[in-house]
């Protein structure tokens, strides 16, 4: 049978297995109305008419699902379009199948579904740019449980200097503490936005003044902020493809259109993007570890982004994912530390650098626009903790966060090798890494087009966390498997090392 929707799913109604598992009554699932739009294909409405059972409830976690021979004749299609539905819901995280016992619906989702259920019955009195945003958001999902290997973003935090922390929180005078439980600059405390506009000099190359940076909760803020000032609804944002979707996430839930663009070996190409957008106002790169690919922007592409900008009137948003852990002799400057950024929007966070606990980051802008960012933050949250604000201050000025990354920049390579040698003696050379020299995860990619979640599927079940490559593609067919190493010790990475390696011998480790 095609994949084309020639024919529509025929029974909408999906029931749970009559076998309960453990602890568990036997549940009737309610009918599910099944996608119509004929350009859809088959197999995608299945997935999605799932998808739906799962979010909103209908399917609750721990229920069983039907055999998929079952679920096929149920829905009149066939049993290897249903097959394809299963594959993609295991490796999102929606199912998980245990041998002998069948699939069932991922135990974690117990908190998201409850969050479904309440944005549901939000929907008849929700905005329809409220039950846009919502939309939104449940489409990105970001993690809520604790990273365990090889789940990408987590940095080390066993070994955060917590100790030196409370001991600069304890030498907060009381005259201090009394200014900082005050309400404060939205732009941010004072000394902490010199004391990142130092770091960003000796760190990034990028000299600004302290008048320039704006605090806020974290890359996301920051994101979000720029997307309420600098953009209308349905405005053009050029974004890269494979990408973070929560940058799409915090344009999108602003109103506007992000359109993809490709990246090879230099990058993101912007004038093959401003071809096909010639509309777009805004840009939004990652150029010194893209993520999720590692690709470092060319100084050539560089330079075209900020061509593009002056000649477009336009913005480019440099997210510098990763951008403190470059590990070999030279590091690579912040874009915006070119003379010719003057139209580059500079993202940074402590998230990565520090702890993602700590929410916050920082925005550096032109001087003109640091006012209207400012009260724009003022109307989100006010400003970020004081007391917060103020350890952070000292703990760069007095040097622990270089000497923290410093550390950080000696264990993770250790990690990234350990996990590369790891991969391949347990794979028997089925899978070979190629070292990077940049970033907290590595990418290996597989056959463009290529079902690059089953494996994702199979390792979640072993209690792995491997994302697959088409995660975070949108029109790009680039498939592989993010292998995030920073956060783990060893003894971490071998267990996962072991529990994935027949998944890659058996279903094709190698390209």
């Amino acid at each position: 049978m095609t994949h084309r929707a020639k024919s529509r799913v025929r029974h909408p109604a999906i029931t749970a297995s009559a076998a309960p598992p453990v602890g568990r009554s036997s549940r009737v699932i309610p009918p599910v109305a099944p996608t119509l739009a004929p350009d859809v294909p088959l197999r995608l409405q299945v997935y999605r008419q799932l998808r739906s059972a799962i979010e909103h409830g209908n399917l609750p976690p721990g229920a069983r699902l039907p055999p998929t021979r079952e679920q096929a004749s149920l829905l009149g299609v066939s049993r290897n379009t249903v097959l394809w539905a299963m594959e993609r819901l295991r490796a999102e995280g929606y199912v998980v199948a245990h041998v002998g016992r069948g699939s069932f619906v991922a135990e974690g989702f117990g908190p998201p579904v409850a969050w479904r259920r309440a944005v549901r019955a939000m929907a008849p009195v929700l905005s329809r740019r409220g039950q846009a945003i919502a939309d939104i958001a449940l489409r990105w999902l970001p993690p809520t449980q604790a990273a365990k290997p090889f789940r990408i973003g987590a940095p080390e935090v066993q070994t955060f200097p917590y100790a030196v922390w409370d001991r600069l929180s304890r030498q907060v005078s009381a005259s201090e503490r009394q200014s900082l439980a005050q309400y404060l600059d939205p732009a941010g405390w004072p000394p902490l936005r010199e004391a990142i506009a130092q770091w960003l000099w000796a760190s990034r190359g990028l000299r600004c003044d302290a008048a320039q940076v704006l605090v806020c909760s974290g890359s996301q803020q920051a994101l979000d902020l720029i997307g309420r000032l600098l953009l209308d609804p349905g405005d053009e944002v050029m974004v890269e493809d494979p990408g973070y979707p929560g940058i799409r996430a915090a344009l999108m839930g602003q109103g506007a259109q992000t359109r993809p663009v490709p990246l090879d070996d230099e990058g993101l190409d912007i004038d093959q993007g401003a071809e096909r957008w010639p509309r777009a106002r805004l840009v939004v790169a990652t150029p010194g570890c893209q993520f999720p690919t590692g690709v470092r922007m060319s100084l050539a592409r560089r330079l075209a982004l900020m061509i593009w900008a002056h000649r477009h009137d336009g913005w480019v948003v440099e997210d510098d994912y990763d951008g403190e852990f470059q590990y070999g002799a030279h590091r690579l400057p912040a874009m915006a530390s070119l003379l010719q950024a003057d139209r580059v929007l500079y993202v940074g966070t402590f998230s990565k650098a520090l702890h993602p606990g700590l929410r916050l980051g920082f925005i550096v802008l032109p001087v003109s626009l640091v006012p209207a960012f400012a009260m724009a933050r003022a109307v989100v949250d006010r400003h970020a903790p004081g007391d917060t604000q103020a350890v952070l201050a000292r703990f760069i000025a007095e040097g622990h966060l270089l000497r923290h990354l410093n550390r950080m920049r000696d264990l993770y390579p250790a990690r990234q090798a350990r996990l590369r040698r790891l991969l391949a003696e347990l794979s028997d050379g089925a899978l070979q890494l190629h070292a990077q020299h940049h970033g907290l995860h590595l990418l290996h990619e597989v056959r463009a087009g290529s079902a690059d979640h089953q494996v994702s599927a199979r390792a979640m079940e072993a209690g792995v966390m491997l994302p697959p490559l088409s995660r975070y593609a949108i029109e790009t067919q680039r498939r592989g498997r993010l292998f995030g190493y920073a956060g783990y010790d060893d003894t971490s990475l071998r267990r996962a090392a072991e529990a994935v390696a027949p998944l890659l011998r058996r279903m094709g480790g190698r390209r």
